[in-house]
């Protein structure tokens, strides 16, 4: 009984100087905060005391460039009709579905002082009526000028009686990765909202192998629903970008948000002003990225650029000289890293501009002037019609003694296919002549949904009779 105690004695006395000395040698320190009344908490003076932040430092002075864009950022209220069906056991009651007013917002941007805005196509898209009000609380109704679906821009127009103030265009291909931007929008309908951040990337296309042509300014400016068509501004109060979307798991800011580039909504606007649709200048190559195979079967020194897969007959960078093998390195003493460099570039001109290339070939730069193409579609899928329409070959317009229109190449639809529609000619759409396939898709895609559509076909014998499609 004694050699049991003593030996419980000793391992009592072993455990507690092993546990002692895990407390003061081992164990990491821990901090614990205990709520008493005497506790001083370590607080941050807030508008009492200046605090230092990355900003002063740099002299930066975000009110200015608040004050001069705020008055020209404005609440964009979209008013449409939805006939989708919200279920199963309405589809089946009704035939279909019942009309129903829905109701989105947005935001928007003047540019002018006489009322003209810009703003992103998915805020007006699908509405009837539009109404904007400005930071002063006046209202009015805007009427759509253009659209450009694939760049997610719109143009509309409010008439209003006296000059507004706008914000003037700054060069987005200036801007820099890391310089301090401002994002001025209407997030939650939390009107006349400003939030500050940087540029966190340029191109930035978020889906390469999507059909939309991507070329993003990133920012880590907080943006959220609502901001999408509100101006992303430099610290002069310059318009550098549209801000248009964000990428999140939950709807709402993450951390990244995305902006068209101002030199690309300018080109656009001014596009749509002057001929009534986007004028897309091409290159005229095929390629992409540079990856580490493409490096290796071309014998390519280089990991950034456009790699040129191939050359497109009759394009400009055919008549250039450009060839497969080509590295694209500069456009216009402009940087090209990746392809969203080349197209944002690309994107901001016209047919017949004249740019100047640096390509890497074996090894060598070499400079070449090349004069973009303009971009055609050669077909282009009328759904609400049902017909698939084509450019007319040469000459083919002389025989319905026409001088403007579209071929229809196909029926689509059951309906349309009962009627021998193919090689008649579309000569109007809503009283507009069309003279490619591109008027039609820019016609097309202008329109609100549910809007009706106006035909006007030639039929062989050269008689013009109109047709209205719901």
């Amino acid at each position: 009984m004694k050699r049991f105690l003593s030996l419980l004695v000793v391992a009592i006395v072993a455990g507690a100087l092993t546990l002692g000395g895990y407390k003061i040698f081992l164990e990491p320190e821990k901090t614990i905060v205990i709520n008493e009344s005497e506790t001083k908490p370590n607080l941050t003076p807030v508008n009492y005391n200046p605090v230092t932040t990355n900003a002063s430092v740099s002299g930066i002075d975000f009110t200015t460039a608040a004050e001069k864009t705020v008055n020209a950022v404005v609440h964009v209220k979209q008013y449409g009709i939805s006939r989708t069906p919200r279920n199963l056991m309405e589809f089946f009651r009704n035939g279909g579905a019942q009309e129903r007013k829905i109701q989105g917002a947005g935001s928007g941007v003047i540019i002018t002082e006489d009322g003209y805005i810009v703003t992103n196509n998915h805020v007006i898209d699908g509405a009837t009526d539009l109404e904007i009000t400005l930071n002063n609380n006046k209202s009015y109704k805007a009427k759509v000028v253009g659209t450009a679906p694939q760049f997610d821009i719109a143009l509309i127009k409010i008439d209003a009686e006296e000059k507004l103030s706008y914000i003037p265009f700054g060069d987005s291909n200036s801007a820099k990765i890391g310089e301090w931007v401002l994002a001025v929008g209407n997030p939650f309908n939390l009107t006349s909202t400003v939030t500050a951040g940087i540029i966190s990337a340029k191109s930035r296309d978020l889906n390469e192998f999507d059909d939309k042509i991507q070329s993003f300014i990133q920012t880590d400016a907080a943006i959220n629903p609502g901001n999408s068509g509100g101006a992303l501004v430099n610290i002069r109060g310059e318009l550098i970008g549209i801000n248009t979307a964000i990428t999140s798991q939950t709807g709402s800011y993450v951390g990244y948000a995305f902006a068209v580039p101002s030199n690309n909504a300018k080109k656009i606007i001014d596009d749509i002003i002057e001929f009534g649709g986007v004028q897309r200048g091409i290159l005229g190559i095929q390629g992409g990225t540079i990856n580490p195979k493409v490096m290796e079967k071309y014998d390519i020194s280089v990991s950034q650029g456009v790699f040129v897969a191939s050359v497109s007959d009759d394009s400009g960078a055919k008549k250039a000289g450009l060839l497969e093998g080509d590295v694209i390195r500069e456009i216009d003493g402009l940087p090209i890293k990746k392809f969203a460099d080349l197209t944002g570039y690309v994107n901001s001109k016209r047919p017949k501009d004249v740019i100047n290339v640096k390509v890497l070939r074996k090894r060598k730069e070499i400079t070449l002037p090349v004069t973009l193409s303009k971009y055609e579609i050669q077909k282009y899928n009328i759904n609400d019609v049902g017909v698939e329409v084509r450019n007319p070959p040469k000459g083919y317009l002389n025989n319905f003694e026409l001088d403007h229109g579209v071929v229809i190449s196909k029926a689509l639809s059951s309906r349309m296919k009962r009627y021998n529609l193919e090689g008649l000619i579309i000569s109007e759409i809503d009283g507009k002549k069309v003279r490619n396939v591109l008027e039609v898709k820019n016609i097309i895609e202008s329109k609100y949904k549910d809007e009706d559509i106006t035909i006007s076909l030639v039929d062989r014998s050269g008689q013009k009779r109109e047709f209205v499609f719901q």
